[in-house]
């Protein structure tokens, strides 16, 4: 049995301590927000925060994260500046790869949250939106920056 933290609760799962956290986040606590796409970490489809850091999921074994706070888009609250920053400039699309790209951009800001339009496009190119949401996110993420502020 493997114990975890998840939004804030506890879950005790019997997986294989070698299985990807994302499988065990969809399938035996039936958190679908968490996306599988690549399933080699390169997407970014799949983050989730442990202990505060965005992490990709689907590259993350079960076992590393007992003890962890891990928390998926449905953990983070309502009013939190990103989720109002995203829907203020209206960064998703289709809204697939938008769950990860949220808990990036949280992880992003809690570090550094005067960051320059340039680092804002470094730290979230490395997720993979076919939609195109990726000229939004910079200014959803300046207002984000602004709100935490306050």
């Amino acid at each position: 049995m493997i114990s975890l933290n998840v939004n804030g609760k506890k879950h005790r799962v019997d997986v294989a301590p070698e299985t990807p956290l994302l499988w065990v986040l969809r399938d035996n606590l039936g958190i679908t927000s968490v996306k599988y796409t690549c399933g080699e970490g390169e997407c970014g489809n799949c983050t989730v925060l442990i202990d505060g850091r965005a992490e990709r999921s689907c590259v993350t074994m079960v076992k590393s994260v007992q003890g962890s706070e891990i928390v998926t888009i449905e953990g983070l609250a309502e009013d939190h500046p990103v989720k109002l920053a995203w829907i203020e400039k209206q960064v998703p699309q289709c809204g697939y790869c938008q769950p990860g790209m949220m808990l990036q951009a949280v992880d992003v800001l809690s570090n550094n949250p005067t960051l320059s339009d340039g680092d804002i496009v470094q730290s979230m190119d490395d997720f993979i939106c076919r939609c195109g949401s990726h000229p939004r996110i910079v200014p959803a993420m300046k207002l984000a920056a602004a709100m935490m502020k306050k």
